[in-house]
């Protein structure tokens, strides 16, 4: 008399929450995220130390960049067009800006279409940012406040809701 012997493998798979984010080893803060150049110069490296090549500078003040990795001292940014390197922390800002991706972005009185415009910003224009909803940013730029769509901006989550 033959008997079959079924074996049954139970594997438990523990995915991680959807909410749960990447944190930086040295600040403990969110990964990927937004910051500001603080200085009007500062030399992107091929890697987190002065020892490393010089690969260009960053020469525009309060451009927003993306940090997605952190070593010591020195932060792994990128710009809106990807381009990126290792730059010192102390160059860095956590004051927020976005960059105007739409030439001629309309700044909205309310943040709902149909308001009157306060002003109209250049693409590549960068400007602070205030609060954001779902779908539009609260920004200043040259003096002028307004509301703009979130998709006209880069230097901000899709997701993100500041208050």
């Amino acid at each position: 008399m033959r008997i079959a012997v079924m074996i049954v493998a139970v594997i438990f798979v523990t995915a991680k929450p959807a909410l749960a984010q990447e944190r930086g080893s040295v600040t403990n803060l969110p990964l990927p995220r937004f910051v500001s150049m603080k200085a009007t110069e500062g030399n992107v490296r091929r890697g987190p130390s002065l020892t490393h090549r010089v690969d260009w500078v960053f020469k525009r003040r309060e451009m927003p960049l993306e940090i997605t990795a952190e070593h010591g001292h020195w932060r792994r940014v990128r710009d809106r067009d990807g381009a990126g390197g290792w730059v010192h922390y102390s160059l860095l800002s956590g004051v927020r800006t976005v960059i105007v991706e739409k030439d001629m972005l309309p700044l909205l009185k309310k943040p709902q279409d149909g308001t009157p415009i306060t002003a109209r910003l250049e693409l590549g224009v960068i400007a602070r940012l205030n609060d954001c909803t779902p779908d539009w940013c609260y920004l200043n730029a040259g003096g002028y406040k307004g509301w703009a769509p979130k998709s006209a901006l880069w230097g901000v989550a899709p997701d993100e809701i500041r208050e």
